[in-house]
């Protein structure tokens, strides 16, 4: 059995996060069941040059270069969910979905939205990007103007992927509004819903800012958040009887500290729900030699947990990891117009 499967047989989906065609295919022979992406992702894809016939086509057209952006990007997932809807199909809707993000220009200050306009564009744009799609999954960040368009996306049968999840109180808020939502369906049949934990991100600030942690704690308050917030999500819904899995995404999994295996955040909660990882990091996971077992529900001792509730505060983290998400939110799809914009340079030059 190789690494990847030893992965797998514990329980844990993988999910690729990118929609790159080829990387899709590759994919699919790993064992992956689904999709992410991202602003970042597309521009890459931009950048190599393979869809300049498509943006030549969108440019005679007359289109400008946010519309040819979200023209890309429709396509470019499209294209990954007829890769992955036979597994949707066989999966009776629990597995072979894509993400297709929002507009993450929404939460840009400059824009000068108030939240509530900014809830409004949310709702208006997960119906149009949503609709007439079998295994789209629409994400939605866990800002407080995401958080306030969850219920109503939710009520109107949007697949919602909330991103940006730092916090328990983020996930039981993003949680929350999407079932009261669910609950004004005529059915929760296809109900599912996916909440993206970033763990990664939160070990780089604690070692950063929190610096008195003993060696046993840090390095692992990104882990243990990932983990509470995961049994949270079991206790919640175990008493719902639904037909689908209301699942967390593990995000942000690839480690910052170069002492440390990259798999060290893959293995520390292999066996739960769903991993997005780039391609690089499957073929880190798939050569590392590992024998991966189930060790989601393994907890730190309480002694260390003591410690990480005692010297971290969470909500001055939230504050600075939210800043820093939004800012990291935003400026992907800032680069990917600029990037839109010197390929029409360059093509009708």
């Amino acid at each position: 059995m190789s690494s990847l499967q030893s992965l797998l047989q514990t329980g844990t989906k993988l999910y690729l996060d990118t929609v790159e065609p080829s990387e899709v295919d590759k994919s699919l022979l790993w064992g992956a069941t689904g999709a992410t992406s991202n602003p970042a992702i597309i521009s890459r894809i931009i950048e190599s040059g393979s869809r300049d016939e498509q943006i030549e086509l969108l440019l005679s057209e007359g289109f400008d270069d946010n519309s040819i952006a979200w023209q890309l990007t429709d396509q470019l997932v499209r294209d990954a969910q007829a890769k992955f809807l036979p597994i949707h199909q066989q999966s009776a809707g629990d597995a072979g979905w894509v993400s297709f993000e929002l507009d993450p220009i929404l939460e840009d200050p400059d824009t000068l939205l108030s939240d509530s306009d900014r809830t409004a564009r949310y709702i208006e744009l997960g119906k149009t990007w949503s609709k007439g799609h079998e295994n789209r999954m629409i994400k939605v960040p866990a800002t407080d103007a995401g958080i306030n368009a969850l219920e109503t996306l939710a009520a109107c049968g949007v697949t919602l992927n909330v991103t940006l999840i730092f916090t328990v109180d983020q996930y039981a808020r993003a949680r929350d509004a999407i079932w009261r939502g669910a609950q004004q369906r005529k059915s929760l049949q296809d109900f599912k819903s996916v909440y993206s934990v970033f763990i990664s991100r939160i070990n780089v600030y604690t070692n950063r800012e929190v610096t008195d942690l003993s060696s046993d704690a840090q390095g692992i308050v990104g882990i243990l958040n990932a983990k509470r917030i995961w049994h949270l999500n079991q206790d919640f819904w175990a008493d719902k009887d639904l037909p689908l899995q209301q699942e967390l995404i593990f995000a942000s999994m690839e480690t910052k500290d170069p002492k440390g295996p990259a798999w060290k955040y893959v293995d520390a909660i292999a066996g739960g729900d769903i991993q997005t990882n780039p391609p690089e990091l499957i073929e880190v996971i798939e050569n590392s030699g590992q024998n991966f077992r189930r060790k989601i529900h393994k907890m730190a001792n309480e002694s260390i947990q003591d410690e990480i509730n005692q010297k971290v505060d969470v909500p001055t983290m939230y504050r600075s990891l939210m800043s820093e998400g939004i800012d990291k939110f935003i400026q992907p799809q800032r680069d990917l117009l600029e990037q839109i914009a010197r390929k029409r340079e360059l093509l009708l030059s």
